[in-house]
Protein backbone atom coordinates (compact mmCIF):
# COMPACT_ATOMS: atom_id res chain seq x y z
CA UNK A 1 0.00 0.00 0.00
CA UNK A 2 2.70 2.35 0.73
CA UNK A 3 4.56 1.91 -2.57
CA UNK A 4 0.92 2.45 -4.22
CA UNK A 5 0.59 5.65 -2.52
CA UNK A 6 4.19 6.78 -3.60
CA UNK A 7 3.58 5.73 -6.72
CA UNK A 8 0.49 8.11 -7.29
CA UNK A 9 2.07 11.04 -5.05
CA UNK A 10 4.85 11.12 -7.61
CA UNK A 11 2.29 11.22 -10.41
CA UNK A 12 1.11 14.37 -9.35
CA UNK A 13 4.47 16.16 -9.56
CA UNK A 14 4.32 16.55 -13.56
CA UNK A 15 0.44 17.00 -13.47
CA UNK A 16 0.92 20.11 -10.78
CA UNK A 17 3.66 21.41 -13.03
CA UNK A 18 1.89 21.84 -16.04
CA UNK A 19 -0.95 23.10 -14.23
CA UNK A 20 0.92 25.87 -12.82
CA UNK A 21 1.91 26.65 -15.99
CA UNK A 22 -1.61 27.06 -17.66
CA UNK A 23 -2.57 28.86 -14.80
CA UNK A 24 -0.10 31.86 -15.06
CA UNK A 25 0.10 32.12 -18.45
CA UNK A 26 -3.62 32.05 -18.90
CA UNK A 27 -4.32 34.88 -16.79
CA UNK A 28 -2.66 37.45 -19.24
CA UNK A 29 -4.88 36.44 -21.92
CA UNK A 30 -7.62 38.50 -20.01
CA UNK A 31 -7.51 41.96 -21.59
CA UNK A 32 -6.48 44.84 -19.52
CA UNK A 33 -3.72 45.10 -17.05
CA UNK A 34 -4.37 45.78 -12.50
CA UNK A 35 -2.65 49.03 -12.93
CA UNK A 36 -4.64 50.74 -15.95
CA UNK A 37 -7.71 49.31 -13.66
CA UNK A 38 -6.21 50.61 -10.77
CA UNK A 39 -5.84 54.08 -11.61
CA UNK A 40 -8.49 54.50 -13.68
CA UNK A 41 -9.47 55.33 -17.34
CA UNK A 42 -8.24 59.44 -16.59
CA UNK A 43 -4.57 58.36 -15.62
CA UNK A 44 -1.62 58.89 -17.88
CA UNK A 45 0.47 56.38 -19.62
CA UNK A 46 3.74 58.07 -17.90
CA UNK A 47 1.62 57.10 -14.09
CA UNK A 48 0.19 53.33 -15.59
CA UNK A 49 3.60 52.78 -16.50
CA UNK A 50 5.39 53.45 -13.02
CA UNK A 51 2.83 51.30 -11.63
CA UNK A 52 2.99 48.50 -13.92
CA UNK A 53 6.71 48.93 -13.28
CA UNK A 54 6.19 49.03 -9.44
CA UNK A 55 4.05 45.91 -9.34
CA UNK A 56 6.78 43.78 -11.61
CA UNK A 57 4.15 43.85 -14.50
CA UNK A 58 7.16 44.89 -17.13
CA UNK A 59 9.22 42.37 -16.49
CA UNK A 60 9.33 39.18 -19.13
CA UNK A 61 6.73 36.26 -18.68
CA UNK A 62 8.88 33.90 -18.02
CA UNK A 63 10.36 35.78 -14.98
CA UNK A 64 7.33 36.71 -13.44
CA UNK A 65 6.54 32.51 -13.51
CA UNK A 66 9.94 31.51 -11.73
CA UNK A 67 9.29 34.50 -9.21
CA UNK A 68 5.88 33.36 -8.50
CA UNK A 69 6.61 29.27 -8.58
CA UNK A 70 9.35 30.21 -6.48
CA UNK A 71 6.89 32.54 -4.01
CA UNK A 72 4.67 29.46 -4.46
CA UNK A 73 6.91 27.21 -2.67
CA UNK A 74 7.71 28.78 0.25
CA UNK A 75 4.05 29.34 0.56
CA UNK A 76 3.30 32.56 -0.79
CA UNK A 77 1.18 33.36 -3.17
CA UNK A 78 1.36 37.13 -3.52
CA UNK A 79 -1.02 39.73 -2.59
CA UNK A 80 -3.79 40.87 -3.75
CA UNK A 81 -3.48 44.42 -5.71
CA UNK A 82 -7.57 45.50 -4.36
CA UNK A 83 -8.22 43.85 -0.78
CA UNK A 84 -4.33 44.87 0.28
CA UNK A 85 -3.29 41.60 1.72
CA UNK A 86 -1.83 38.60 0.78
CA UNK A 87 -3.52 36.01 -1.11
CA UNK A 88 -3.24 33.09 0.87
CA UNK A 89 -5.61 34.59 3.82
CA UNK A 90 -7.97 35.74 0.96
CA UNK A 91 -8.32 32.47 0.42
CA UNK A 92 -8.81 30.79 3.24
CA UNK A 93 -11.22 33.08 4.34
CA UNK A 94 -13.27 32.62 1.38
CA UNK A 95 -13.14 28.79 1.47
CA UNK A 96 -15.37 27.96 4.45
CA UNK A 97 -18.35 29.16 2.50
CA UNK A 98 -17.27 27.10 -0.71
CA UNK A 99 -16.60 23.72 1.15
CA UNK A 100 -19.82 24.00 3.35
CA UNK A 101 -21.67 24.57 -0.22
CA UNK A 102 -19.64 21.85 -1.41
CA UNK A 103 -19.57 19.49 1.06
CA UNK A 104 -23.98 19.88 1.63
CA UNK A 105 -24.36 19.92 -2.14
CA UNK A 106 -22.59 16.46 -2.90
CA UNK A 107 -24.45 14.77 0.69
CA UNK A 108 -27.62 16.12 -1.54
CA UNK A 109 -26.47 14.51 -4.38
CA UNK A 110 -25.34 11.48 -3.13
CA UNK A 111 -28.63 10.75 -0.99
CA UNK A 112 -30.65 11.50 -4.35
CA UNK A 113 -28.69 9.45 -6.99
CA UNK A 114 -27.46 6.01 -5.40
CA UNK A 115 -30.79 4.93 -3.98
CA UNK A 116 -32.63 6.15 -7.34
CA UNK A 117 -30.23 4.61 -9.47
CA UNK A 118 -30.28 1.16 -7.64
CA UNK A 119 -34.20 1.31 -7.91
CA UNK A 120 -33.91 2.11 -11.49
CA UNK A 121 -31.41 -1.12 -12.04
CA UNK A 122 -33.17 -3.51 -9.81
CA UNK A 123 -36.49 -2.15 -11.93
CA UNK A 124 -34.86 -2.45 -15.25
CA UNK A 125 -37.36 -1.72 -17.56
CA UNK A 126 -39.82 -0.53 -15.97
CA UNK A 127 -41.90 2.56 -15.93
CA UNK A 128 -40.08 3.78 -12.71
CA UNK A 129 -36.82 3.37 -14.54
CA UNK A 130 -38.08 5.22 -17.88
CA UNK A 131 -38.81 7.89 -15.42
CA UNK A 132 -35.08 8.20 -13.55
CA UNK A 133 -34.12 8.15 -16.90
CA UNK A 134 -36.17 11.38 -17.81
CA UNK A 135 -34.91 12.60 -14.69
CA UNK A 136 -31.44 12.46 -15.43
CA UNK A 137 -31.72 13.93 -18.79
CA UNK A 138 -33.67 16.61 -17.04
CA UNK A 139 -30.93 17.19 -14.88
CA UNK A 140 -27.47 16.96 -17.38
CA UNK A 141 -29.55 19.75 -19.37
CA UNK A 142 -31.04 21.96 -16.75
CA UNK A 143 -28.78 25.10 -16.31
CA UNK A 144 -27.58 25.65 -12.61
CA UNK A 145 -28.36 29.06 -12.60
CA UNK A 146 -32.19 28.53 -13.37
CA UNK A 147 -32.99 25.55 -11.36
CA UNK A 148 -31.74 28.32 -8.68
CA UNK A 149 -33.62 30.93 -9.86
CA UNK A 150 -36.85 28.61 -9.69
CA UNK A 151 -35.99 27.63 -6.40
CA UNK A 152 -35.65 31.28 -4.94
CA UNK A 153 -38.92 31.93 -6.18
CA UNK A 154 -41.00 29.59 -4.92
CA UNK A 155 -38.93 28.92 -1.06
CA UNK A 156 -37.79 32.50 -0.85
CA UNK A 157 -40.16 35.13 -2.47
CA UNK A 158 -43.63 32.77 -2.63
CA UNK A 159 -43.49 30.58 0.58
CA UNK A 160 -40.56 32.78 2.84
CA UNK A 161 -39.70 30.02 4.17
CA UNK A 162 -35.84 30.38 3.01
CA UNK A 163 -33.55 33.43 2.65
CA UNK A 164 -33.43 34.46 -0.58
CA UNK A 165 -29.47 35.22 -0.86
CA UNK A 166 -26.93 35.47 2.02
CA UNK A 167 -24.41 33.35 4.29
CA UNK A 168 -23.67 33.06 7.95
CA UNK A 169 -21.10 31.30 9.72
CA UNK A 170 -21.28 27.88 11.32
CA UNK A 171 -20.47 30.47 14.62
CA UNK A 172 -23.89 32.09 14.21
CA UNK A 173 -25.56 28.37 14.94
CA UNK A 174 -26.02 25.42 12.80
CA UNK A 175 -29.46 26.14 11.83
CA UNK A 176 -28.42 30.04 10.85
CA UNK A 177 -25.13 28.24 8.60
CA UNK A 178 -27.90 25.81 7.01
CA UNK A 179 -31.11 28.27 6.34
CA UNK A 180 -28.43 29.63 3.95
CA UNK A 181 -27.09 26.97 2.44
CA UNK A 182 -30.07 24.90 1.41
CA UNK A 183 -31.32 26.47 -1.70
CA UNK A 184 -27.71 27.11 -3.45
CA UNK A 185 -26.80 23.17 -2.47
CA UNK A 186 -30.00 21.64 -3.91
CA UNK A 187 -29.54 24.23 -6.77
CA UNK A 188 -25.93 22.14 -6.97
CA UNK A 189 -26.71 18.62 -5.52
CA UNK A 190 -29.97 18.06 -7.78
CA UNK A 191 -27.91 18.70 -11.43
CA UNK A 192 -24.92 16.72 -9.93
CA UNK A 193 -27.12 13.68 -8.50
CA UNK A 194 -28.51 13.47 -12.13
CA UNK A 195 -25.45 12.23 -13.86
CA UNK A 196 -24.41 10.44 -10.88
CA UNK A 197 -27.82 8.52 -10.61
CA UNK A 198 -26.58 8.04 -14.39
CA UNK A 199 -23.91 5.83 -13.26
CA UNK A 200 -25.49 4.38 -10.49
CA UNK A 201 -28.15 2.55 -12.67
CA UNK A 202 -25.50 1.54 -15.36
CA UNK A 203 -22.96 0.11 -12.78
CA UNK A 204 -25.78 -1.42 -11.16
CA UNK A 205 -27.58 -3.01 -14.36
CA UNK A 206 -23.90 -4.80 -15.36
CA UNK A 207 -22.98 -6.32 -12.05
CA UNK A 208 -26.49 -7.97 -11.69
CA UNK A 209 -26.32 -9.25 -15.20
CA UNK A 210 -22.79 -10.69 -13.55
CA UNK A 211 -22.58 -14.62 -13.27
CA UNK A 212 -21.64 -14.70 -9.55
CA UNK A 213 -25.42 -12.34 -8.90
CA UNK A 214 -27.29 -15.09 -10.49
CA UNK A 215 -25.50 -17.78 -8.52
CA UNK A 216 -26.12 -15.65 -5.33
CA UNK A 217 -30.36 -16.16 -6.43
CA UNK A 218 -30.29 -19.32 -7.82
CA UNK A 219 -28.63 -20.19 -3.71
CA UNK A 220 -31.34 -19.11 -2.10
CA UNK A 221 -29.31 -15.40 -1.10
CA UNK A 222 -31.49 -12.55 0.13
CA UNK A 223 -32.71 -10.39 -2.35
CA UNK A 224 -31.63 -7.50 -0.69
CA UNK A 225 -28.21 -8.78 0.42
CA UNK A 226 -27.90 -9.56 -3.46
CA UNK A 227 -27.83 -6.08 -4.51
CA UNK A 228 -26.21 -3.88 -1.66
CA UNK A 229 -23.89 -6.52 -0.01
CA UNK A 230 -22.78 -8.45 -2.95
CA UNK A 231 -23.81 -5.45 -6.70
CA UNK A 232 -23.52 -2.68 -5.00
CA UNK A 233 -19.63 -3.29 -3.44
CA UNK A 234 -18.43 -4.17 -6.99
CA UNK A 235 -20.58 -1.04 -8.75
CA UNK A 236 -19.03 1.17 -6.25
CA UNK A 237 -15.66 1.27 -8.03
CA UNK A 238 -17.21 3.84 -11.37
CA UNK A 239 -19.80 5.49 -8.87
CA UNK A 240 -16.88 6.43 -6.24
CA UNK A 241 -14.72 8.18 -9.27
CA UNK A 242 -17.75 10.23 -10.10
CA UNK A 243 -18.43 11.23 -6.32
CA UNK A 244 -15.00 12.03 -6.63
CA UNK A 245 -14.91 14.19 -9.98
CA UNK A 246 -18.06 16.06 -9.04
CA UNK A 247 -17.13 17.17 -5.50
CA UNK A 248 -13.88 19.00 -7.22
CA UNK A 249 -16.42 20.08 -9.93
CA UNK A 250 -18.39 21.45 -7.63
CA UNK A 251 -15.71 23.32 -5.57
CA UNK A 252 -14.47 24.59 -9.04
CA UNK A 253 -18.01 25.52 -10.47
CA UNK A 254 -19.75 27.00 -7.61
CA UNK A 255 -19.14 30.35 -8.78
CA UNK A 256 -22.52 30.57 -10.73
CA UNK A 257 -24.22 29.70 -7.64
CA UNK A 258 -22.28 31.67 -4.79
CA UNK A 259 -22.80 34.80 -7.12
CA UNK A 260 -26.47 34.26 -7.47
CA UNK A 261 -27.23 33.32 -3.84
CA UNK A 262 -24.15 36.39 -2.91
CA UNK A 263 -22.16 33.35 -1.05
CA UNK A 264 -18.96 35.26 0.16
CA UNK A 265 -17.03 32.22 -1.58
CA UNK A 266 -14.14 31.24 -3.70
CA UNK A 267 -16.50 31.25 -6.71
CA UNK A 268 -17.31 34.73 -5.70
CA UNK A 269 -13.70 35.79 -5.17
CA UNK A 270 -12.81 34.63 -8.72
CA UNK A 271 -15.64 36.38 -10.42
CA UNK A 272 -14.92 39.86 -8.55
CA UNK A 273 -10.80 39.34 -9.40
CA UNK A 274 -11.32 38.49 -12.76
CA UNK A 275 -13.70 42.23 -12.72
CA UNK A 276 -10.63 44.27 -11.17
CA UNK A 277 -8.02 42.11 -12.79
CA UNK A 278 -6.18 41.02 -9.90
CA UNK A 279 -3.94 39.06 -11.48
CA UNK A 280 -2.04 37.76 -8.17
CA UNK A 281 -5.89 36.41 -6.35
CA UNK A 282 -6.41 34.71 -9.72
CA UNK A 283 -3.67 32.47 -10.06
CA UNK A 284 -3.54 31.56 -6.47
CA UNK A 285 -7.23 31.11 -6.39
CA UNK A 286 -7.40 28.87 -9.34
CA UNK A 287 -3.91 26.81 -8.79
CA UNK A 288 -5.46 26.73 -5.14
CA UNK A 289 -8.96 25.05 -6.31
CA UNK A 290 -6.89 22.41 -8.93
CA UNK A 291 -4.19 21.84 -6.46
CA UNK A 292 -7.73 21.02 -4.34
CA UNK A 293 -9.12 18.88 -7.11
CA UNK A 294 -5.54 16.69 -7.70
CA UNK A 295 -5.76 15.93 -4.07
CA UNK A 296 -9.48 14.27 -3.95
CA UNK A 297 -8.57 12.61 -6.64
CA UNK A 298 -5.67 10.91 -5.02
CA UNK A 299 -7.67 10.27 -2.37
CA UNK A 300 -10.17 8.30 -4.46
CA UNK A 301 -7.66 6.11 -6.32
CA UNK A 302 -6.43 5.46 -2.74
CA UNK A 303 -10.13 4.35 -1.71
CA UNK A 304 -10.00 2.40 -4.85
CA UNK A 305 -7.37 0.25 -3.31
CA UNK A 306 -9.32 0.17 -0.19
CA UNK A 307 -12.09 -1.13 -1.95
CA UNK A 308 -11.01 -3.26 -4.09
CA UNK A 309 -6.93 -5.13 -3.15
CA UNK A 310 -6.58 -5.81 -6.47
CA UNK A 311 -5.97 -2.46 -8.05
CA UNK A 312 -2.80 -1.92 -6.24
CA UNK A 313 -1.96 -5.56 -6.86
CA UNK A 314 -1.75 -4.63 -10.46
CA UNK A 315 -0.31 -1.04 -10.48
Amino acid sequence: MAIYLLKRILHLFPVLFILSIVVFFIIYLIPGDPASVMLGDGASPEIVEQLREQMGLNTPLYLQYVHWMSDVFHGNLGNSYFMKKSVTETIIERLGPTLSLAILAEIIAVMIAIPVGIFAAVRHGSAADKTVTAFSLFGITVPGFLLSLFLMLIFSVELKWLPVAGYKPLSAGLWEHLRHLILPAVALGVVHSAFLARITRSSMLEILNAGFIKTARSKGVKERSVIYKHALRNAFIPILTIIGQSFGSLIAGATVTETIFNIPGLGQLLVNSVQRRDYAVIQGAVLFVAFLTVMINLLVDLLYAVIDPRIRLNR
